[in-house]
């Protein structure tokens, strides 16, 4: 049996519906094979912006601080920080800054963002059949430093603003790495390559930022430590185009912060809608069973669909076979709702994102329900 204490932040948006699913995965896995999950809910983003004043406040924090992991949501389903102008008031609290919070003080700086292409799922994505087939990658995106990081006041020297000028406006961001901030992300693609197919990527724009010089140097120097791997660079425009050529010629991806993120979008095509995808936000710091990370899927919050029972599930219920198999050190478990998922989807159940003719339309909820139906079979 395991016992373990989950902090679980819905947040915004369709974030508390398909973390609504995630979490009945979660109790089903508990129940069948008799473990104890203590699900603690807060508030994050907007609605606690709305009903506190900031996006997510201390005791909420410190509770997902105690927790052996972190499931979340989503947030900023309101553009209610911005003036119409489309500008950011000074001071203005906005519901991201939870999650920029929980990533800077939580130190998960390794964001893993795995993607299938599952054979059944060819025909929802854009990419020709043939091209799809053996996809199987994980991105390494570096989640705690780099241009997203910029406006922090808190950091001297590094600023992000837009300034006005006799001459007009002009606009200024800052991207900073550090040598440990790049050494560290690439460590955990190295050894995730290890136990994958042994191949790594590094994605990069060394011909124009002297960040990605450095990070060249620094994946040429940690590279000698693990000599089962074989690895190589490869520019962000060239990897954009490459996804779409040939995606089954990736193993582990490693990149920046923004680079990441762009990419990773793109990649859920590949996997025929962003709500596949889950991702893993880690850190240094171990569980009794594991390491401490956040779990998400990367979709955001999508409020146009909010409310309607629309909203695909998967990349929530992936994120918490995640948190199973990387937090709790239960990758049994995380299998089991990995082959639910994938058997719902063979079976033809669609959400509005996936369907097409000679599909079953499905629901957010009906489809968490079946997931856990066949969780609580297996």
């Amino acid at each position: 049996m395991s016992d373990a204490t989950i902090g679980v932040l819905p947040g915004d948006g369709v974030g508390p519906e398909v973390t609504r699913q995630a979490a009945d995965v979660l109790q089903a896995v508990a129940d069948r094979y008799g473990h104890r999950f203590d699900l603690r809910t807060g508030l994050v983003g907007l609605a606690a912006v709305t009903a506190l004043g900031v996006a997510i406040d201390d005791e909420t924090f410190d509770a997902c601080a105690g927790s052996d992991a972190i499931l979340f949501g989503a947030v900023g389903s309101l553009p209610a920080d911005r003036s119409p102008a489309g500008r950011r008031p000074a001071g203005a609290v906005r519901p991201e800054h939870a999650l920029w919070r929980l990533r800077k003080e939580l130190q998960l700086f390794a964001n893993l963002r795995p993607v299938q292409a599952l054979e059944s799922l060819h025909d929802a994505s854009t990419i020709k059949p043939e091209c799809l087939r053996g996809t199987d990658l994980v991105f390494v995106r570096e989640l705690s430093a780099g241009l997203y990081y910029g406006h922090l006041e808190s950091v001297p020297g590094k600023p992000s603003e837009i300034r006005r000028t006799p001459q007009g406006a002009q606009a200024v961001d800052t991207l900073l790495y550090t040598e440990h901030e790049i050494e560290r992300v690439v460590r955990v693609a190295f050894e995730l390559a290890v136990g994958r197919r042994g191949r790594v990527t590094s994605v990069d724009k060394a011909n124009v930022l002297s960040s990605s010089l450095l990070w060249r140097e620094v994946v040429d120097r940690v590279a000698p430590d693990y000599p089962t791997v074989v690895y190589d660079h490869l520019l962000v425009d060239a990897c954009a185009m490459r996804l779409l050529r040939a995606p089954a010629e990736f193993d582990v991806v490693v990149t920046e912060n923004l680079f990441g993120d762009i990419l990773t979008d793109e990649a859920s095509m590949l996997a025929g809608s962003i709500g596949m995808l889950p991702s893993a936000s880690l850190g240094a710091r171990r569980t009794a069973a594991g390491t401490f990370g956040l779990y998400e899927p990367i979709h955001g919050s999508a409020p146009d669909i909010a409310g309607q029972d629309v909203a695909n599930p998967v990349g929530a219920i992936l994120s918490a076979a995640m948190l199973l198999r990387h937090s709790l050190g239960l990758a049994d478990e995380a299998a089991v709702v990995e082959r639910a998922v994938e058997e719902v989807l063979d079976q033809g159940y669609r959400t509005p994102d996936l369907h097409h003719d000679g599909c079953t339309l499905v629901g957010t909820r009906a489809l968490g329900r079946l997931v856990v139906d066949r969780v609580a079979a297996s």
